[in-house]
């Protein structure tokens, strides 16, 4: 168990290369995944939200906080697959609110804007569209909206 952030526990479910998978300790349906590292390669990035696709299915994630803050490279193929792919299959299991954290870095979040903007207007009927999506700035803040 890990404690972070205003002493919020998290049971960690399973560590990859570049990344670290949680649950929060008091409300079990709400993962976090947890870039350790400043980029998550394409294979990786599938494995971990393929993981998450598993724990969803047994244990009815129904909120994902995605903390990008240590992540200095933005990758939009691997948004664009976590967009409209996997939120997809992720939404018919009952994952439907989503929280990202993003790294204190204007680039970083410039880009995600325009990453987000090119796939609304590539994918503009994307189920995606649907979900509960925001941005927080702690986890804290995560947890509770």
């Amino acid at each position: 168990m890990e404690t972070i952030e205003s002493n919020i526990e998290l049971i960690e479910k399973k560590q990859f290369k570049h990344a670290t998978l949680f649950v929060v300790k008091t409300n079990e349906q709400i993962a976090v995944v947890r870039a350790t590292s400043t980029y998550i390669p394409i294979d990786q990035f599938k494995d971990i939200f393929n993981f998450i696709t598993e724990l969803t299915r047994e244990e009815h994630i129904t909120k994902l906080i995605f903390d990008k803050r240590n992540l200095t490279v933005f990758h939009q193929p691997s948004m664009e697959w976590y967009f409209t792919e996997w939120k997809e299959i992720a939404s018919d299991l009952g994952l439907v609110v989503h929280r990202k954290i993003l790294p204190n870095d204007e680039i970083f979040r410039q880009s995600v804007k325009i990453g987000r903007e090119k796939i609304n207007n590539t994918f503009p009927n994307g189920k995606y569209k649907l979900l509960d999506i925001a941005y927080a700035d702690s986890l804290e803040e995560a947890i509770s909206q």
